[in-house]
Formats: structure tokens, C-alpha cells, sequence
């Protein structure tokens, strides 16, 4: 965690759902679900433009830890659960734009799958475009269809998981050496994190759509 509070968080890959538990986790489970479903509801059913561009942008002003406070404890399948993911998904973007338009960008160009349209990122996909679809992504969870923004979300981790597997393999027939093996080590553990996060985004946009998400 950051010392100053009010200071965004750097946050790598290597610490992607690394926060642990507290010390009363039925407490944590009803206070994040509480705020999840209070805050989601507050701006789905009066969506002031003025508070979507302030929640999109929150930590940004105040870090992660903020959120993570609230969700980042609670389970993958579940509404907090799925608005950490989102937060996170999106911090990581905005901390290394360059690199994950890269990333993504090799995913499109690998994949066989329609992921790419589904994610929506505007092709070719510079830094630019992938922040924007970050920040698209996560105002559709307050003003469009959630379960459609969740797929979008899952959509955008696959194709991030194919960049990084195709880069890990180059590297694996390209570079020699320690720095080498560790580099691609490295992508495929993060394209196996990401398939994951892709997995609970389509349960989660899976459970919304039955009303079953809590």
C-alpha cells in the first residue's frame, strides 16, 4: 500500500490480486457488499454524468487503496468482486498504456476469436485507444447495460492473454539467457491471470443476467 493515501498507487502486474484478507472476513463480506449494491444502485437509477466521470476517474485522484478497502477481499463471482476487477483492470492499463496497447494489440492480431469486437477497442490500438476503452468499459458498468460491460471486460482480458502468450513464445525462441526466460515467465503468468479475470467477468456478467449476481 502507498504511504500517502491520497497518492495513486503504482501497482504492477506481478501484484495483481495479491491484497489479503482481514481480520473479521464476515464484516469485510457484508460491508463490501453493501457498498457495492448501495453505490451501483445510486448511479444506475440517477446516472449524473458529473458523478459517472468522477467514479471513473476515482482513483486516479485517490489510489487504489481506496477501493480496495471496500472490495478487493470480496469473492471473484460477486458484485464488489467484479467492480474491484474492473477498478484493477483498469489501473494496470493506465500505469503502462504503451505496454498493454502492445500487448493488445498482438492479441488481435493472434487470436481467432471475435474477442477483439467484442472488447471494442478502436483498431489500430495505440495508448490512446486503450485507455479509452478502459474508461468506456468501466462507465458502461454505471450507465449501460452492466452484464454487457462485463463481457467487454472478459473480451479484453482474453486478447491481452493471447499478447502475452505470443510474446512469451517469441521470447522463448529468441532470447538467451536469464533475462530472457524470466521476461517470458513472466507473460505467461500474467496471460494465465488474465484468462483467469476473463473467466470470473463472463460468470459474473453470466450471473447478472439471472439476477443472481450479489
Amino acid at each position: 500500500m502507498a504511504e500517502d493515501f491520497h497518492k495513486p498507487t503504482q501497482f504492477s502486474g506481478s501484484k495483481f490480486e495479491s491484497f489479503e484478507g482481514g481480520q473479521d472476513p464476515a464484516n469485510i463480506s457484508r460491508v463490501a457488499h453493501e457498498t457495492a449494491h448501495a453505490l451501483l444502485a445510486r448511479v444506475r437509477n440517477d446516472p449524473d454524468p458529473a458523478v459517472v466521470e468522477r467514479l471513473v476517474a476515482y482513483t486516479d485522484e485517490h489510489g487504489i487503496d481506496a477501493v480496495a478497502e471496500l472490495w478487493s477481499r470480496a469473492t471473484p463471482r460477486s458484485l464488489p468482486g467484479a467492480l474491484w476487477r474492473i477498478y484493477l483492470v483498469r489501473l494496470l492499463i493506465r500505469q503502462d498504456p504503451e505496454g498493454t496497447a502492445f500487448l493488445y494489440q498482438r492479441g488481435t492480431e493472434v487470436t481467432v476469436a471475435i474477442d477483439p469486437v467484442i472488447a471494442g477497442a478502436a483498431a489500430p490500438t495505440g495508448p490512446a485507444e486503450i485507455i479509452a476503452l478502459a474508461d468506456q468499459i468501466l462507465r458502461g458498468i454505471f450507465t449501460g447495460d452492466f452484464a454487457v460491460a462485463l463481457y467487454r471486460a472478459a473480451a479484453f482480458c482474453r486478447v491481452i492473454a493471447s499478447g502475452c502468450a505470443s510474446v512469451a513464445d517469441d521470447l522463448d525462441a529468441t532470447e538467451v539467457g536469464a533475462s530472457g526466460v524470466s521476461r517470458a515467465t513472466e507473460l505467461t503468468t500474467r496471460a494465465l491471470r488474465f484468462s483467469t479475470t476473463a473467466q470470473e467477468f463472463g460468470s459474473c456478467a453470466r450471473l447478472w443476467r439471472s439476477d443472481s449476481l450479489d
